[in-house]
């Protein structure tokens, strides 16, 4: 098997991995953590001319017509800079779910606008259990003539706050499964009766919560028709959490070089930490974890971006990076000692990060549950 990038994904990491040490420096990435907005509009209206957020759309929608796996990429580089914004939300969850699954129209509508940077779009699916599946999503939509009113609150929902659309997970018929009768909306901000709030979390990041008060939206915008939702929920959520994985990797992969470049640096009996056995066996682990991340993801990845069946593989993949990250970034802790839990020093950014999406689009247990349901147990 050859796991080599091709030529054409070179260039696009490099270019992306210079892209963001310039332009997204860490200091940056702090000053959005409390900025009202999280992210630059100068930064993202550059990456809109860098064909970033059209990166995966088909070229008649203003895109470059590249594929998911190049996608997961740019998505690994983005977690090693600890992009701030809504690129995730507007690209992975918004995007990608309207070219999945939405009309010929509806695509036209909003695709070009996600490309341009003109539109952010995100995703509502978690409500206040936090679980991602289908029994948990309890907001009701309601027919009312040639309308359905929307009523109830979303949780964790990613950049809401700077969102021109929503993509609302809702429930529009009551069955003895769970997984019929759920529909999925694109709600406009601004509509009567929806409101949000930023949530206060651990990454800086901007969760926030949704609230639907008796939302008026008419029936032109379902997404992938009445009650017919939760397999393209499924499809999004498994994109999600390989795309998480993708960033994770990143982030990683950062933490280890710091960390190998710090063990060469720090002194101690007059030669450097890393000449200690102990030390060497540190950095060994790290990388074997991150190898092994690495490749399921991209496995993960491959799978999706071919439109092949891939829900043991990203169940497999997300289930071994919560571990192998919490893993990773423990090393990179005992290694750099007391300087890296402090806020001036950078691996703080990933700890926090790598905290925040171990509990994103599921945890290990649920998705070791869904690797033991694909062996039959």
């Amino acid at each position: 098997m050859d796991f080599t990038l091709s030529e054409e994904q070179e260039m696009l990491r490099t270019s992306a991995r210079d892209f963001l040490e310039k332009e997204c420096p860490k200091t940056l990435v702090a000053q959005m953590e409390k900025d009202e907005r999280g992210y630059p509009p100068e930064l993202w209206k550059e990456m809109a001319g860098l064909g970033w957020l059209g990166l995966v759309f088909p070229e008649q929608y203003e895109g470059s017509a590249m594929s998911f796996l190049d996608l997961a990429v740019l998505l690994e580089e983005t977690g090693r800079g600890c992009l701030p914004g809504p690129f995730f939300s507007s690209v992975v969850l918004g995007g990608l779910t309207i070219l999945d699954a939405g009309t010929d129209e509806q695509k036209k509508v909003h695709l070009p606008r996600i490309a341009r940077g003109e539109a952010i779009v995100t995703l509502a699916v978690t409500e206040p259990d936090g679980q991602y599946d289908a029994k948990s999503i309890k907001v009701r939509a309601e027919a009312q003539g040639n309308d359905f009113v929307i009523s109830g609150p979303k949780l964790f929902v990613p950049d809401a706050h700077v969102a021109d659309h929503v993509l609302c997970v809702a429930r529009t018929k009551q069955t003895a499964n769970p997984e019929d009768g759920i529909t999925v909306f694109i709600v406009d901000k601004g509509m009567p009766g929806l409101s949000h709030s930023v949530l206060h979390t651990i990454a800086g990041d901007k969760q926030c919560e949704v609230v639907f008060n008796k939302v008026k939206v008419s029936r032109d915008r379902v997404l992938g028709g009445v009650d017919k939702g939760w397999s393209v929920v499924q499809r999004a959520l498994d994109r999600a959490a390989v795309a998480k994985c993708c960033e994770m990797v990143g982030g990683m992969q950062k933490a280890l070089e710091l960390t190998v470049s710090y063990a060469k640096e720090r002194k101690q009996f007059n030669k450097p930490i890393g000449s200690f056995q102990i030390i060497q066996h540190y950095c060994a682990n790290m990388a074997t974890d991150i190898d092994g991340a690495r490749f399921s993801t991209y496995q993960a990845a491959w799978r999706i971006s071919e439109d092949l069946p891939a829900t043991k593989e990203v169940a497999v993949a997300k289930a071994w990076m919560n571990e192998a990250f919490t893993r990773v970034i423990t090393l990179a802790h005992q290694v750099h000692g007391a300087i890296a839990c402090t806020i001036d020093h950078e691996l703080q950014f990933y700890t926090k990060r790598g905290k925040a999406a171990d509990l994103s689009y599921g945890d290990g247990e649920f998705y070791r549950e869904i690797v033991a349901q694909k062996m039959g147990l």
